[in-house]
């Protein structure tokens, strides 16, 4: 299976990481498209906005970082980017499926999974191009990479919840469940794709627990036995395992129709729903109130105004600010994660402990420390 990659420990045998992805894993493209973002976001890590829905580094981030590898520049960003090592095509509030459908409702980014995945292909034939031709693109070539780059790049997917939670509110969860099985679909269909394009290791992140998001326990069915002991969503976070446990079965199907790939599922599902339902076992001391909201409160979050947002309410010019110790929660705005929480997950990945089939990445690569 793993026949593609030399087990050299001098260095990494992934030389990029092309990613697909929403807000998740989004490192400034939706921002780069739709320029808006302003503080809080960034200040743990960075000091500024980045176009991260965080206080800081992404998942993405570290295991860019423990592969010895730098952060992924967005494709959508034209100044400052350099793909050498690799590309990220994901953008907030991005879609598996299609969202020009009746399905979805507004807040929905136009860059659903099939741009991304046609994104990925122009920038495939920009570089052929490149690299077959006597032409100069000038410094840009220096920002390029090598044209055998895509077979010797990690493929990750960290996609679907934007799928599950935009119609939540409009269809409720019977209705969601009975379009997931497109949404899986579609994500291998991809993935396919990718193959024919010389891709050969695929990580493919599973649906974190929404039924623990503040966002969702604000708005959640007034029902009281929907509830479980840790204060979450049982509706909800049942249907979440139900589709993993389906995208889970498909990966498995289709990693067997690809030769000579690794398609490896990820549980990032069971790590992160630890954090929510015994914060303090991993150092923190919030699991289901958000450090970046308005409110107070069991959740710290109101709905009509969002994380870093200014509004007048009766009568009063109130803004949603960030605590100021992040670093003890696990949700940063009551729909993302804090970095704290992403490093704790991240390097879950790195140890491969919740890799399906089990996947020998330290072999692969040295692992770097991500302090």
């Amino acid at each position: 299976m793993f026949c593609c990659f030399s087990l050299n420990h001098s260095k990494c045998d992934f030389e990029a990481i092309f990613n697909f992805g929403d807000s998740n894993s989004d490192t400034g493209g939706f921002w780069a498209a739709f320029p808006a973002q302003s503080g809080p976001f960034g200040m743990t890590y960075f000091n500024r906005p980045t176009g991260r829905a965080s206080d800081g580094r992404l998942i993405i981030d570290f295991l860019a970082q423990g592969l010895g590898l730098p952060f992924l520049s967005p494709y959508l960003q034209s100044i400052g980017s350099n793909y050498r090592h690799g590309a990220n095509y994901a953008t907030l509030a991005s879609t598996v499926l299609l969202p020009n459908t009746s399905l979805f409702v507004t807040g929905i980014s136009p860059f659903s999974l099939a741009i991304q995945l046609n994104q990925m292909k122009d920038f495939k034939t920009k570089v052929d191009e490149f690299h077959g031709s006597s032409s100069s693109y000038g410094t840009e070539s220096t920002k390029l990479p090598s044209q055998d780059i895509f077979g010797k790049s990690l493929y990750t997917f960290y996609i679907g919840q934007n799928d599950f939670t935009s119609n939540l509110a409009a269809i409720g969860i019977g209705g969601v469940k009975q379009y997931l099985p497109q949404v899986v679909s579609q994500i291998a269909g991809t993935i396919k794709e990718v193959y024919g394009l010389g891709g050969r290791a695929f990580l493919v992140f599973n649906l974190a627990p929404v039924g623990c998001y503040p966002a969702f326990l604000m708005e959640r069915p007034n029902n009281s036995s929907d509830v479980d002991e840790f204060g979450c969503v049982i509706s909800y976070n049942n249907a979440v395992v139900d589709y993993n446990n389906m995208l889970k079965e498909t990966l498995t199907q289709t990693g067997e129709a690809l030769s000579n790939a690794s398609l490896i599922y990820v549980d990032t599902h069971s790590v992160l729903l630890q954090l929510f339902r015994h914060p303090t076992s991993y150092g923190l001391r919030y699991g289901t109130k958000a450090c970046c909201g308005h409110g107070g409160g069991t959740y710290n979050f109101d709905p009509n105004l969002y994380c870093g947002n200014t509004k007048v309410i009766n009568g009063s010019t109130v803004t949603a600010t960030a605590c100021s110790d992040p670093k003890n929660y696990v949700s940063w705005d009551g729909i993302h994660t804090t970095e704290s929480a992403n490093k704790i997950i991240a390097q879950a990945i790195l140890n491969g402990s919740y890799f399906d089939p089990p996947f020998p990445l330290h072999q692969l690569c040295d692992i770097h420390s991500i302090g």
